[in-house]
């Protein structure tokens, strides 16, 4: 809701946003842990015996959000919590109605990082899907390669099978953080060139990629984006990523995963009908994504009011 000043002060535009009262965090925080922990403790344990996974250590490798951090609920810009909680960041402030984030502590050098994400995110939205890749890019990960990136694991065909495969595809990767990590050999093979300044034009919601990524574009601005859109693009990414190990060229039945054979028609077709059932699942996250960052980049404008001097409604 926009707020105008007397005409002395015309040249200042504030921006507050409805706040929310949270007075039973308790309950926010176990419901926060009951959703994640079937995918965090399994991963924790893990970790501990020093065993490795494919899936869930790339959901913290790759990316680079803590479990502690992911763990914690959040309520993110705009809410106010009882002052008994105790916050996940030390950019929450406590006033005598409780903990807020103040739009003044935003910092000013990552304006331009959240209007290009909110650019980023429109333009991903404004193109339809694109489904012709077949996950080939893994397998471009290994292309004529003699160290293969997950030693952990064996390959499902011998090295000159999987590039008589790859060679009798056409490989359509339009992620550029995927594609930077194809084998030399396998550049020149792939239809499109993704670099750093080509992703507005090139990313698209059919990509499992980019849509795992959803959960790293909503991290990079925690604690002011809310924990229920972190938490939900990480299960996400998660479910993303076991397609795209199933897709792979490695062999994860060992894992309990039985393989997405896109070598095969058929397992093209597979693959294809569980690309199209991760961008449905998506795009709704992608939204909610794109509303907060738009919300958040309003209310970070110079001269917001902080939460402790608005009314407060209560949820």
């Amino acid at each position: 809701m926009p707020i105008f000043l007397p005409e002395s002060h015309r040249n200042v535009y504030l921006f507050t946003m409805d706040i929310q009262m949270y007075e039973n965090w308790e309950e926010e925080q176990e419901h926060h842990e009951e959703k994640l922990q079937s995918v965090v403790i399994p991963y924790l344990e893990a970790r501990s015996r020093g065993d490795r996974q494919p899936v869930t250590d790339f959901l913290f490798e790759y990316y680079s959000f803590r479990p502690g951090k992911l763990m914690r609920w959040n309520p993110g810009a705009g809410a106010r919590v009882s002052p008994s909680w105790s916050p996940p960041d030390h950019r929450y402030k406590k006033g005598n109605s409780g903990w807020f984030l103040d739009p003044a502590d935003f910092p000013v050098k990552r304006m331009d990082s959240l209007q290009w994400l909110i650019t980023f995110q429109k333009a991903i939205l404004s193109k339809p899907p694109s489904y012709g890749c077949h996950g080939l890019h893994e397998w471009a990960m290994v292309y004529k390669s003699s160290a293969v990136r997950h030693n952990q694991l064996p390959l499902r065909l011998p090295m000159d099978e999987l590039v008589d495969f790859v060679d009798s595809q056409q490989i359509r990767c339009s992620h550029y953080d995927a594609f930077r990590f194809f084998t030399d050999q396998a550049r020149p093979s792939n239809h499109l060139q993704p670099e750093a300044g080509n992703r507005l034009q090139l990313e698209q919601s059919g990509c499992i990629h980019a849509n795992m990524d959803v959960y790293k574009w909503a991290y990079k601005f925690f604690p002011w984006i809310p924990s229920s859109i972190i938490s939900d693009a990480f299960l996400l990414a998660a479910e993303a990523r076991q397609i795209d190990m199933q897709a792979s060229p490695y062999d994860v039945r060992s894992y309990g995963l039985e393989p997405i054979q896109i070598e095969t028609p058929e397992g093209r077709t597979h693959y294809l009908e569980r690309q199209q059932y991760i961008t449905i699942k998506a795009s709704p996250i992608r939204e909610r994504l794109l509303s907060a960052l738009i919300e958040l980049h309003q209310w970070v404008q110079p001269g917001t009011v902080a939460p402790q001097s608005q009314d407060f409604r209560g949820v």
